[in-house]
């Protein structure tokens, strides 16, 4: 068997156990998005604004290959051979960061860690979360305790790495090098911690190719097709746009303090994410794809808020549409991983997620297209914005046309 068992009765393992993979996962996401608030300051500092765009982006570099190949190995040979070394590899990444900051390639290359860190804790974090938050390794908990758990600890990490990292950039001493070597201390902590979460997986004895990471027969079912990729594809794309394209529009217009003004989006993104997934299990209703529908439709809102904003560039409107596209994030993270988790068999739960969030992580990609289209092409951001809202409403007319599948 594929799953391993246990003698020890439900609810004996502490919460320190499954802690440790959540405290991971928390580390390594701080990591991943403490570079974010730092964008405008990269770019004041005479970075061309494409540039530092690619640079967020580079790191899906990382986090795609992380995610396609750790989430089929960990499904082969376990989740602690694959998740314990995500921690140091976040560590060493930020730690490049910290010290390359005049460095472009050497920041490439800090990013693209950072990212293969963030792919491997998705992916077989995500997993073992599941696994950990039920018999036999835990108490009977409501169904998508794990996606919960996951969805939160990701979200916390993103929203604390970007705050702590915005605050320090704009006031603290060492402003290109302190909040990476406080992620490098925390990766650390976590890197202790997870060593005690227990195995969930039995290593498995049949032959295995590399490419059949790329084969998941669960992929082909329809209500992934038709739910799970159309919501896979905005998570990300609504956080980028909040706190990555919006705040770097208005930094010519905030005289003081633009890199906390970015932190400040970024935390109030990520918060409204982190808050609205504790009612995001209300929302979810098996047998339909009601939270997914409910996603979506905040979502093309909050792109239509954006439209406006990347207009107007006033404080209120950014704040609004922050809050917005962050509701809709913290929605589709955990209504896309609950949809993973009912249609995935235990072999294919990692890979099923690997493929999720591989699909999401290209929404990273929108701040470098958007800007690219503004500066070869003259295309407003209303314009574009409008696009993508459209974009998201044909998703919500798909996942409506399969709402029971």
């Amino acid at each position: 068997m594929a799953q391993l068992a246990t003698t020890a009765p439900p609810g004996s393992i502490s919460w320190s156990r499954w802690g440790g993979v959540a405290a991971a996962m928390f580390s390594v996401a701080w990591g991943g998005n403490e570079f974010t608030p730092l964008l405008v300051m990269y770019k004041s500092n005479g970075l061309a604004a494409t540039t530092v765009d690619l640079l967020l982006f580079s790191y899906t570099l990382g986090i795609v290959p992380a995610l396609l190949i750790g989430g089929p190995m960990s499904d082969r040979y376990g989740r602690r051979m694959l998740l314990r070394p995500a921690p140091l590899i976040g560590m060493t990444g930020s730690l490049m960061l910290a010290f390359g900051h005049e460095a472009v390639l050497l920041m490439s290359a800090g990013r693209v860690l950072c990212g293969a860190a963030l792919g491997l804790v998705m992916a077989v974090g995500s997993s073992w979360l599941k696994e950990l938050s039920q018999p036999p390794y835990g108490p009977n908990l409501p169904a998508g305790t794990g996606a919960r758990r996951s969805a939160m600890s990701l979200t916390a990490g993103f929203a604390s790495g970007a705050g702590c990292a915005g605050v320090l950039a704009e006031w603290a001493p060492w402003p290109n090098t302190l909040a990476y070597l406080i992620n490098a201390g925390l990766c650390l902590i976590a890197a202790v911690w997870v060593r005690y979460a227990p195995e969930t997986r039995r290593p498995q004895q049949n032959h295995w190719r590399l490419r059949d990471c790329l084969w998941i027969p669960a992929a082909a079912h329809r209500r992934f097709r038709t739910v799970a990729i159309p919501i896979a594809l905005w998570p990300f794309t609504s956080a980028a746009t909040a706190y990555v394209v919006l705040p770097s529009l208005m930094a010519p217009r905030m005289r003081t303090a633009p890199i906390a003004f970015s932190a400040m989006v970024s935390v109030i993104t990520l918060s409204c994410g982190f808050a609205i997934q504790f009612v995001a299990r209300r929302i979810d209703k098996p047998g339909t794809a009601r939270a997914a529908a409910v996603s979506l439709a905040i979502i093309t809102s909050g792109m239509l808020l954006a439209a406006v904003a990347s207009d107007i560039l006033t404080l209120w409107a950014t704040t609004a549409t922050a809050v917005v596209l962050g509701a809709g994030y913290g929605i589709d993270m955990v209504a896309g991983l609950r949809e993973i988790e009912r249609i995935a068999n235990p072999d294919d739960l990692a890979r099923l997620t690997a493929m999720f969030y591989s699909t999401g992580y290209l929404g990273l990609g929108v701040p470098a297209l958007l800007s690219f289209l503004h500066q070869s092409f003259g295309v407003g951001y209303p314009v574009m914005f409008g696009v993508v809202a459209l974009a998201a409403a044909g998703c919500l007319t798909l996942v409506l046309r399969n709402y029971r599948v």
